[in-house]
């Protein structure tokens, strides 16, 4: 930028291409000198009624006398306008984030620098309880589009200065804000500085969600099958995580917050699981380990038994089962296959047609893909009954359903080709590139591999808050752990 108003100007709207959102004001102040100033904002970013009380209106009504150019824009700086939110502009880069930003910026001729209000006004989504993550117990809130938002449902929960928030931009087109989240005695230097040299290395043109990141915020040479980055639409959960040394990542126009680093048993865990006692929570946490083990497991090893080892069905299961296989015209594998494949285009259906139309799929799905394919003899009804079991067990861990729908098909084929042991032997394979799986250089299955009987005390039973408020263990403790092993 230079001293020349008219330039900068001519080279903003040159930038923007005659944007019509654009919007430039040319005002001349009260003044001797008849100083030149221009407003510039974008439309629909911007709130007139508070530009025009923190901005417009003192800076018409104020008379600046017989000040040089330069001696205005410190009195406007100081003393004219009436935000809070004042910043000096000095590059072109800054200009452009800013007024992109919904703040209103002021220039002055003869003054390379300019002034940046907050005056932001664009509409939002206001804040709801999320719909992936609900809670018997605790606050109905949940994250919404807007970075500042966001950030202010962190701070309401942890009123210390301990709590920062660092900014960063990422898109080299989009130019989209975010926010590193941590707390600075609970944080691993180490760690966060890996993440910063990460996100700088990203490379993308343009960021409009949280999921554009998480492939760089990945280890290399690790499973890409499970997450090393959490996901999580409620402020009570990050704030949780982050006294165990988590890092928050907050992405402007996203209703969720990545958590890095992220490790396995953390998807079993719940908000109401601190909230109850702990028989029930203990309890809970084992029925979401056995769904997760049903979701995968069950079609795979009804395959592999109807197939290979029908010795293993007790004797009234094997009876009914084989008359009801030998009754429908497709190989069991092939039927299992069929099945779950048409349950993944109905659930796809679900997702993308208008909810007034939703009941449609499920009428489709209960009458014609259920009773009417059983009894035209197309289906068996145990195999129905398996996938159903599996597809309702798969949603009792909603996070984990892309690893769980593909590890189901690999083993219903491994089943159905090699048997038992086929499964027994991808199983083996599947634990050992999770084992091998880290998240910022932190084990993906800590407190289980490498073991730690102090940690246990939060995974498949959580320790009463007396036990868990003795000493927070940080999750940079698992990294040291593994460098020890």
């Amino acid at each position: 930028m230079n001293n020349s108003l008219k330039e900068n100007i001519k080279n903003l709207q040159t930038l923007f291409a005659n944007s019509a959102d654009l919007s430039v004001r040319e005002v001349t102040l009260k003044s001797v000198r008849q100083i030149r100033a221009a407003i510039l904002t974008v439309e629909g970013m911007v709130s007139k009624e508070e530009l025009a009380q923190s901005s417009v209106n003192p800076l018409m009504a104020f008379d600046f006398g017989a000040k040089t150019e330069r001696e205005a824009y410190q009195t406007i700086l100081s003393r004219v306008l009436a935000s809070s939110d004042v910043t000096e502009i000095e590059g072109q880069e800054q200009l452009i984030s800013f007024i992109t930003s919904g703040f209103a910026v002021i220039a002055l001729d003869g003054v390379e620098k300019m002034i940046a209000v907050g005056s932001q006004g664009y509409a939002y989504r206001g804040v709801a309880e999320p719909e992936s993550e609900v809670v018997q117990r605790g606050a109905r809130e949940g994250f919404t589009e807007p970075l500042r938002v966001n950030m202010s449902l962190l701070r309401r929960r942890v009123k210390s200065p301990d709590l920062v928030f660092e900014q960063m931009t990422v898109g080299k087109k989009s130019r989209t804000q975010l926010m590193l989240c941590y707390l600075q005695k609970a944080v691993s230097q180490e760690l966060l500085e890996k993440l910063r040299e990460r996100l700088q290395s990203c490379d993308l043109e343009t960021v409009l969600a949280s999921g554009y990141l998480a492939e760089y915020l990945e280890d290399s040479r690790t499973s890409r099958l499970f997450s090393g980055v959490g996901i999580s639409e409620r402020p009570d959960t990050v704030c949780g995580k982050l006294t165990e040394g988590r890092i928050a990542i907050i992405v402007d126009g996203t209703p969720a917050v990545m958590l890095v680093p992220h490790l396995f048993v953390e998807e079993f865990q719940g908000v109401d699981d601190y909230s109850n006692r702990t028989y029930y929570a203990a309890f809970i946490r084992t029925l979401k380990y056995l769904s997760f083990f049903t979701a995968i497991f069950l079609p795979a090893i009804y395959t592999a038994f109807a197939q290979f080892h029908p010795e293993y069905f007790p004797t009234w299961i094997l009876v009914k089962t084989s008359k009801s296989l030998s009754e429908t015209p497709l190989p069991v594998t092939l039927e299992v296959l069929l099945i779950t494949f048409v349950y993944e285009i109905m659930k796809e259906a679900g997702l993308r047609i208008p909810k007034s139309l939703g009941h449609a799929v499920s009428i489709v799905g209960a009458l014609v893909i259920g009773e009417s394919a059983v009894t035209a003899g197309i289906i068996s009804s145990s195999t129905l009954m398996v996938v159903a079991t599996a597809a309702i067990c798969s949603y009792v861990t909603s996070s984990l359903y892309p690893p769980i729908m593909t590890l189901r098909f690999l083993f219903v084929i491994v089943g159905g080709t090699l048997g038992l042991w086929g499964i027994v032997l991808a199983t083996a394979i599947v634990l050992i590139s999770m084992c091998s799986k880290t998240s910022l250089g932190v084990p993906y299955m800590s407190s289980l591999a490498p073991f730690s009987l102090r940690t246990m005390r939060d995974v498949f039973v959580r320790a009463g808050w007396k036990k868990l408020s003795e000493h927070t263990i940080k999750v940079q403790n698992f990294a040291e752990t593994e460098e020890k092993a």
